[in-house]
């Protein structure tokens, strides 16, 4: 009896033990420092994008492990890592409606950072393509073959020059990673599928069929071709022609409008009136300056969101500044980057509030929103008509690869400003569909009952989606039209209305011209 009672008092006081062993160890040691994080992203002065953190929530005692993949859980919405599934509502319609053209806006892919943090070593990434290495894709050997044959394309200059593959061994700055290759690979086969069965575009397509335009950088460059080969794998060069914009917002010859610079302008002192005012993110800019042995200011213009994302979306350690003896003297820290992405999200819920970055966006993307409705205006008329497509003419398939400062502003422009902040590889397209004739049965059943057709016979419409949603019911120009009475797509007469009118009266004007100059024509 007296061993008994001496082997529960020995459990009893081990078990006691253990319990505060634990403890000690999940505040000492393992429990994380950082709040709880909410998945939102937000927009840097820079045009550069973060995944913006929720406000610090009273600490509870959470096992240790679950906060973690919390935080990442954001960043990895961002990252989009190119094996997590994806719904794609790209090509869905109601039954018999016919697929005229498709227009893309893209986001490059996964990118060395553009910007570094001084006294850290720079992310060891290898920007070379390998299929040995993950992430890897089906088409990726195959597309590398195929871009060496890029010679017989038609490049306007100066994109001849710009290399058709990433190509470092220690990726330089901006430089596409194989991530950034394999998520458009990914794109443009789920684009693929999508369409497959609508006939978009024939194998022996004709150069004035597919209109493909990307900036000067090379990670959109090849980025586009990423994704037009795995929607159309080994495509003929002789058929492509590889269109130079000069502008990241996409608007051509149309790109004066000081009424536009001035809006930004207006926005970015809105910016920084709230970030000099938030202690906190002042409070760890200096704690993170002293880590590093910078001056503040200095650590701000290096712009550390940048760099620290691109840690998180390749798992690598945040940056330690180096001791010189194999050791290091500090080490940035997921709170820190968690008090910026706080910030970044109290400022894109004030920017929205103020309203200046939306008068910006239909200024910077009207000439790129007017361009896409001059293009399904002429599609459909060809169309109409029952003509072949010509050069100079209908484009069916038209491939815009940007920036996340042309996405963003393009997405505030149609109305989406809940939108997600563009992820890497983002996509938003735009699909013109064609209702079908009514049958005879249908017409003399409708002139029998007095029925009025739900959608008159070649009737064209519109659909918005952003990275596979359907997101057409959001935008201004049909939030409030009635889809509920048996026509779930928007007529395309919405959207020009909006785009010769109706955008411009958020910026009290007429036309982009007086909105702009501040006179008509």
């Amino acid at each position: 009896m007296l061993a008994r009672n001496r082997f529960l008092l020995l459990v009893m006081v081990g078990g006691a033990v253990l319990a505060i062993i634990s403890l000690s160890l999940q505040f000492l040691n393992l429990m994380p420092t950082t709040p709880v994080v909410e998945d939102r992203l937000f927009q840097g002065a820079d045009g550069g994008v973060g995944v913006a953190l929720g406000k610090s929530r009273k600490r509870v005692f959470p096992v240790p492990h679950t906060q973690e993949p919390d935080a990442m859980a954001g960043a990895s919405d961002y990252c989009n890592p190119p094996n997590r599934s994806e719904q794609a509502r790209e090509g869905h319609s109601p039954a018999d409606y016919k697929l005229l053209s498709v227009q893309m806006m893209i986001r490059h892919g996964d990118r060395y950072p553009i910007y570094s943090i001084p006294k850290t070593r720079r992310p060891p990434i290898d920007c070379t393509l390998s299929n040995s290495r993950k992430p890897s894709h089906p088409l990726l050997n195959s597309f590398i073959s195929h871009m060496g044959k890029g010679g017989h394309g038609h490049w306007e200059s100066p994109l001849s020059s710009v290399p058709r593959l990433p190509n470092h061994s220690a990726c330089e700055m901006g430089e596409l990673t194989q991530t950034g290759v394999v998520q458009h690979l990914r794109n443009g086969q789920v684009l693929q599928q999508a369409y497959r069965r609508h006939n978009l575009l024939p194998p022996n397509w004709s150069p004035s069929q597919v209109w493909f335009e990307t900036t000067g950088k090379s990670r959109t460059l090849q980025s586009g071709l990423a994704l037009l080969y795995g929607f159309q794998p080994d495509f003929d060069w002789t058929r492509l022609t590889v269109r130079h914009q000069l502008s990241t917002l996409f608007c051509g010859s149309a790109c004066d409008c000081p009424a536009r610079n001035r809006y930004l302008e207006e926005e970015q002192r809105r910016q920084y009136r709230i970030r000099v005012s938030d202690t906190e993110l002042e409070r760890t800019y200096v704690e993170m300056a002293r880590t590093l042995g910078l001056p503040t200011r200095q650590l701000r213009a290096a712009n550390p969101i940048d760099s620290l994302l691109c840690h998180l979306c390749h798992g690598i350690p945040f940056p330690c500044v180096s001791t010189g003896n194999s050791g290091t003297s500090g080490c940035l820290t997921m709170a820190q980057f968690a008090v910026i992405r706080r910030q970044q999200l109290d400022d894109e819920v004030d920017r929205r509030k103020e309203g200046l970055y939306h008068k910006y966006a239909i200024l910077a993307m009207y000439p790129y929103l007017n361009r896409t409705a001059n293009k399904m205006e002429r599609v459909a008329r060809g169309n109409e008509a029952g003509r072949l497509p010509r050069p100079g003419g209908e484009e069916v398939f038209t491939l815009s690869s940007a920036h996340d400062v042309t996405v963003a502003p393009l997405l505030s422009a149609l109305g989406l400003e809940d939108s997600r902040f563009p992820r890497f590889a983002a996509r938003l397209v735009f699909e013109l569909w064609k209702s079908p004739p009514a049958s005879q049965g249908q017409l003399k059943k409708r002139g029998s009952k007095g029925e009025k057709s739900k959608a008159k016979d070649g009737e064209l419409f519109l659909r918005v989606l952003y990275n596979g949603e359907d997101v057409t019911f959001h935008t201004t120009f049909c939030r409030f039209y009635d889809h509920h009475a048996g026509q779930p797509l928007c007529p395309l007469k919405n959207f020009l209305s909006f785009v010769r009118r109706d955008i411009f009266r958020a910026v009290n004007a007429t036309s982009y011209q007086e909105a702009c100059h501040g006179s008509p024509l």
